[in-house]
């Protein structure tokens, strides 16, 4: 993690309200107040009348050089908007951090979409704050590095024992702030940082007895990487492909796939590997080269796997809430919409996972969250699996990761939760709204084209309701935008499109981007 942590160090020596960054004192504080998540989550999370106050920093804290590759990084804080959604409960506050001020016309159309709330009554009880810094490092960081905006947060914040942090990832950053602040934070303290990494992954795995790729972890350098391509060569001498994953890569922007040249199946082999790594493998993102893939690599280590092939293929998901050690909740199934050359991008998802399957995944689901809630996982997390149709016409699952952090996902799946008042049936793989009716999303994160650029908030907005593309609450069905803030800048945004089948849905989708392209042709 390519993080500053000599600069925080220096604020917390030059600081009288808080122990140093990572010493035995700030980890016993911290564990004192974790203790207390336990209480809100069960009494005080659930009740609609309940005073509470939720602080959301949706910082992005991963390696920064990698994430810089992504369009439009620094708007992925606005996916973390739909927890707006909580002023719909009305004595809740909500205190929300960004890098720099978020648009009046975006914060609207999210307020707009509470029902049964005034905007003015929500906007009493919202409080937006920034940090004017577009510099290139973590939400978190930035917020660490002003004592004041830390104070004003603190001032903010009425009752610390209805309180909470809620992140878009934790690391150490996340925990100096929430002890700086007081508040518990919902999620895993992140010296359990290698239970959600690529190769603690692979140990879970294993040890709940779920199927995933033939591979290796805890691979340090290219010599360990060159010894594990051999490996699975000579154990399947038809393989083509493999997979070299970063621990903390993300969005699949931390893989590169090797190629097998032809090679002779010898002593050699290995050696033979290693002197052409370099030419035969190629980064999933465009934007990182080969020697900054493999600086990352020894940085964060990780693992090789095989390439799974098959005719029929899919890539679902499925999310987990662990709320306390006798509190797991299956939170949702996704089918994920994967793109690049080799399929490794995430670009979207689609909800809730296919019935021949779903129920399986929330098997297995609940199997790995049993597993980390006794080692004291916390809040939400998800399975990512590549799943091949065998000859039998049954499909068997491959987990290849746990990403113990919000995702791709997590917005959408809150964005219809939030919306409709519904509930995903694990056992049956549907969801279904407060009133009893199916409803099912296509969501996709990265909806981008280049003759979207220059359209700004108030632009999609008129577009929005010109069209018809407005989320409509008496019917549950409709459009609802993210990532907007960065439309005009990069052509990019989100779309989260519910219907009342998965075609309709997909209709929603299709009809938004034929809109979109009509609407920017000149």
């Amino acid at each position: 993690m390519n993080t500053d942590f000599n600069l925080n160090r220096r604020i917390f020596e030059n600081s009288d309200k808080g122990p140093e960054l990572g010493t035995p004192e700030e980890q016993i504080i911290f564990e004192k107040i974790q203790k207390t998540l336990a209480y809100q989550y069960k009494n005080i999370f659930p009740d609609k009348f309940a005073p509470k106050t939720v602080v959301i920093v949706p910082s992005l804290t991963l390696d920064m050089e990698i994430l810089s590759k992504i369009k439009g990084s620094i708007h992925y804080e606005e996916r973390l908007l739909c927890l707006l959604m909580l002023l719909r409960m009305p004595k809740t506050r909500v205190i929300y951090i960004s890098s720099m001020p978020l648009s009046e016309v975006i914060i609207d159309y999210y307020l707009h979409l509470l029902q049964g709330i005034t905007g003015n009554h929500a906007r009493q009880r919202l409080s937006m704050l920034s940090c004017y810094d577009l510099s290139r490092k973590p939400l978190t960081q930035k917020i660490l590095e002003r004592p004041r905006l830390i104070d004003r947060i603190k001032k903010l914040i009425t009752d610390k024992s209805s309180t909470h942090l809620t992140c878009y990832n934790i690391t150490p950053l996340e925990k100096s702030l929430a002890v700086k602040l007081d508040i518990p934070l919902f999620g895993t303290d992140p010296s359990m940082f290698y239970e959600g990494s690529k190769s603690g992954a692979r140990k879970t795995f294993r040890m709940c007895g779920i199927h995933m790729p033939d591979g290796d972890e805890d691979l340090k350098t290219k010599v360990d990487i060159a010894k594990s391509l051999a490996r699975l060569k000579r154990k399947d001498p038809a393989l083509r492909k493999a997979v070299v994953k970063m621990n903390d890569g993300f969005s699949g922007d931390g893989n590169a796939i090797y190629r097998y040249p032809e090679l002779k199946i010898d002593e050699n082999l290995e050696a033979s590997i290693l002197d052409s790594l370099s030419e035969n493998i190629r980064p999933v993102s465009h934007d990182v080269s080969r020697e900054l893939f493999f600086e990352k690599f020894e940085e964060m280590e990780g693992i090789v796997e095989e390439f799974l092939e098959g005719d029929i293929k899919v890539s679902p998901s499925v999310q987990c809430v662990i709320g306390a050690s006798d509190n797991i909740r299956i939170d949702s199934t996704h089918d994920q919409l994967l793109g690049g050359d080799d399929g490794q991008i995430f670009l979207g998802a689609i909800f809730p996972a296919d019935k021949e399957y779903a129920s399986e995944l929330g098997e297995i689901g609940k199997n790995v969250a049993g597993y980390l809630s006794k080692k004291g996982v916390l809040g939400r997390f998800a399975v990512d699996f590549i799943s091949v149709m065998q000859q039998d016409g049954k499909w068997k699952h491959y987990a290849i990761e746990i990403n113990l952090r919000k995702g791709g996902t997590t917005h959408p799946f809150m964005m219809i939760e939030f919306l409709t008042y519904g509930h995903y049936n694990a056992e049956e793989g549907v969801y279904v709204t407060a009133s009893g009716n199916p409803r099912y999303y296509f969501a996709s994160d990265n909806v981008q084209n280049d003759k979207y650029i220059g359209l700004t908030p108030n632009d999609l907005i008129d577009i929005a309701m010109f069209h018809g593309l407005m989320y409509d609450g008496a019917s549950q069905e409709g459009v609802v935008f993210h990532l907007i803030g960065a439309l005009s800048e990069f052509g990019k945004l989100g779309v989260v499109c519910i219907g009342s089948s998965p075609e309709r849905a997909k209709d929603y989708y299709d009809k938004t981007l034929s809109i979109l392209d009509f609407e920017c042709s000149g």
